[in-house]
């Protein structure tokens, strides 16, 4: 399904190793949890992260401390390495030699240097960063938006100063000749973070974007409230680079580079856990990944009949979707055209939010071609 999924024609940027945009892998990353100065422990958290998959992995750098140890990080990993500038933004100049991407967040750049513009402290950065072969990221976060950006919008408005802020630099990157650079706009809400970065990539589809659920929270609920996020975002060509923030232990970091990987391989195969929209012409199947809510395992053997049963109808552009549990089963097919939600025993069937009924397991083939046939000839008739 990924190769069929048509993503926004992103730029490439090269961040060391690995390129991200343009028709590159989606690339998942990770942050370390160590304190940096503790350059042991560090470069064991940096490494196995690498090994599990991370194309890119960030290192927290607080402080003058943190930045002279990057030196020795540097040297003991091929892993693509990112700093966050936090408030003090000139410590650009101490890390870029030894990382290959800058993050900095536009909300932090007012705590230091007051009477300078913003626009000065990123003509800086984008210096740094260009004279160092490093891509930058604008990190635009809901926690910490300037106040000058926040006070020109609605007190209850938080996703207008995040969008305003993430294109004004944008804008201003473009316009000094820096286009190594790929945004992030994040929230703890998934469902903000759908929208922001939908309008954000309808306003500038050719930047890259870095997906994630700030504070996601401990798995399984944190790797589900993500997973909703990427689901909508990539099934309709937004994401190039993604992060799944967990809260696990520090030698569980790697978890969060498989569950990225896991999330991005459902995806492409159409085992989602809300109904997405890949803007195909053609049938679109989606189930959901197997989860302990599963009642019976037959939704498995389910899902792989009624792929096989409808591929007399691949040129008709209809979803359907199989979901394996009760619990988030009828919600979330309310958006598919068909969809079945499978109990222990019976499998309800419904056409979009209306109830069709339920049926056992060896009956529900039949009645679910009866209801797709019905479905064809409608829009035939429309068209007709």
């Amino acid at each position: 399904m990924m190769e069929r999924i048509k993503r926004n024609p992103t730029r490439a940027v090269r961040i060391g190793g690995i390129t991200i945009g343009a028709d590159h892998p989606i690339a998942p990353q990770s942050m370390t949890a160590t304190h940096t100065t503790d350059v042991a422990a560090t470069l064991e958290q940096v490494n196995a992260l690498h090994a599990a998959g991370a194309g890119v992995v960030r290192i927290a750098v607080d402080s003058r401390k943190d930045a002279a140890a990057l030196p020795a990080i540097r040297a003991g990993t091929p892993a693509n390495l990112a700093i966050d500038l936090q408030e003090n933004y000139r410590l650009a100049l101490e890390v870029a030699p030894h990382v290959d991407k800058l993050r900095y967040n536009p909300g932090h750049l007012y705590h230091h240097e007051t009477e300078k513009p913003w626009q000065e402290k990123v003509r800086f950065i984008a210096g740094v960063a260009a004279e160092h072969d490093c891509a930058l990221r604008v990190g635009v976060n809901c926690g910490s938006v300037d106040p000058a950006k926040k006070a020109q919008f609605d007190e209850h408005d938080s996703l207008g100063p995040m969008l305003a802020s993430a294109l004004e630099h944008c804008a201003l990157l473009d316009d000094i000749g820096f286009t190594r650079y790929c945004v992030s706009l994040k929230d703890s809400d998934p469902e903000k973070v759908i929208e922001v970065n939908r309008r954000f990539a309808e306003q500038r589809p050719d930047v890259p974007l870095h997906l994630g659920v700030t504070e996601a929270g401990m798995p399984p609920d944190g790797i589900i409230k993500t997973r909703i996020a990427f689901e909508q975002l990539i099934s309709r060509g937004i994401g190039d680079t993604v992060r799944v923030s967990l809260t696990v232990p520090n030698a569980e970091k790697p978890a969060e580079i498989a569950a990225a990987n896991q999330i991005l391989a459902d995806i492409a195969a159409g085992r989602v856990r809300s109904v997405v929209d890949y803007g195909l012409s053609s049938l679109n199947i989606i189930s959901c990944p197997s989860c302990s809510r599963v009642e019976n395992e037959a939704f498995i053997d389910l899902a792989k009949q009624v792929k096989a049963m409808t591929a007399y109808a691949t040129d008709h552009a209809i979803t359907i979707a199989v979901m394996g549990c009760r619990v988030n089963g009828p919600g979330e097919t309310d958006d598919a055209d068909l969809g079945l939600w499978c109990g222990p025993t019976h499998v309800n069937l419904k056409r979009r939010s209306a109830e069709l009924g339920a049926f056992p397991y060896d009956a529900i083939l039949p009645r679910l071609k009866a209801e797709l046939d019905r479905l064809i000839a409608e829009r035939s008739a429309a068209a007709g």
